[in-house]
């Protein structure tokens, strides 16, 4: 073998599914905002809410899936086998795995994670015989487990029969040296940002201005007969538009500071990158006042 080998798990049909529900989820967000925008206040108004909010949340997850799938591999080295899945990541020395074997060996079959997708099959499941089993996979058919004292990966490489091969090669040559095992997860970013306390200043104080924001445009839309939005080349004011279109700046204002706040995590893994995830966050912020502004300007006009 030579000294690295990557393998890719298969990604095609993944990523044309997590795409496709991506592009239909956006779509429906943004039709529920248009029927929300025109509907009056009353239960046409909260059934465009309500589909608005059930296409939105999903989107954060799926988007995440399609980028860990987009950037999911498995590295084969003489001193270590490195798994990597989105901000999943598990270095593991060559001589801490036991056995690699076919996931069609087991006795009693392995069941696959429940909350799982066509390309993004992840999560934890127990078996009788394996304890429990970490999927690191895209594809049920290519599936091979690697098992080590502590833990058990099932992970779907394109060629399984050639990673075997590989794999067994590698162990028969020996590392040229010893190194460490290593585990990372999404959620120990987000712990150690949170030990920051300028980060958690940031998020705090965004997540409360959104949430003011949306009830201060809720408690303001009873009580008045038209808003202006945005000025023209003129100075002169857009409008008038219904009181219900209000509800489009906190919707907004949120929007960017979830979206603010994944970038800053991206950023937040390297040493030299923090500044610029601390950067993100507190334009978070600020865009959050922008947006409250917004608001009084909307309805003084």
């Amino acid at each position: 073998m030579t000294e690295e080998t990557t393998f890719l798990p298969p990604r095609q049909r993944g990523v044309f599914i997590h795409s496709f529900l991506l592009a239909l989820l956006a779509g429906l967000t943004a039709w529920g905002i248009w029927l929300a925008t025109r509907a009056e206040l009353g239960p046409a108004f909260m059934l465009a809410a309500l589909l608005t909010l059930i296409a939105a949340l999903p989107i954060p997850f799926i988007g995440y899936r399609l980028y860990a799938l987009l950037r999911a591999n498995y590295h084969l080295g003489r001193e270590k086998l490195k798994l990597s899945w989105g901000l999943r990541i598990e270095e593991i020395p060559l001589s801490d795995v036991e056995w690699v074997r076919p996931i069609t060996d087991l006795t009693t079959p392995l069941k696959l994670p429940r909350l799982r997708l066509p390309g993004s099959i992840l999560g934890l499941r127990r078996h009788p015989d394996l304890a429990m089993v970490e999927f690191l996979a895209s594809d049920a058919k290519t599936l091979i487990l690697v098992a080590t004292a502590k833990h058990v990966f099932a992970i779907s490489p394109d060629d399984p029969r050639r990673f075997a091969r590989e794999f067994q090669l590698a162990t028969e040559l020996g590392a040229l040296s010893r190194t460490e095992s290593f585990s990372t997860y999404p959620t120990f970013i987000v712990a150690e940002a949170w030990k920051n306390l300028l980060a958690r200043y940031f998020w705090l104080s965004g997540l409360l201005l959104n949430i003011g924001i949306l009830i201060w445009a809720s408690i303001l839309i009873p009580n008045l007969e038209s808003i202006t939005l945005g000025f023209k080349a003129s100075g002169e004011a857009h409008g008038p538009f219904p009181p219900v279109q209000l509800m489009l700046l906190p919707f907004i204002s949120f929007t960017l500071f979830i979206i603010g706040w994944v970038a800053g995590l991206y950023f937040y893994r390297w040493e030299e990158q923090k500044i610029l995830a601390l950067i993100l966050w507190a334009s978070s912020t600020l865009t959050g006042i922008l947006f409250l502004v917004g608001i009084f300007f909307s309805i003084t006009n």
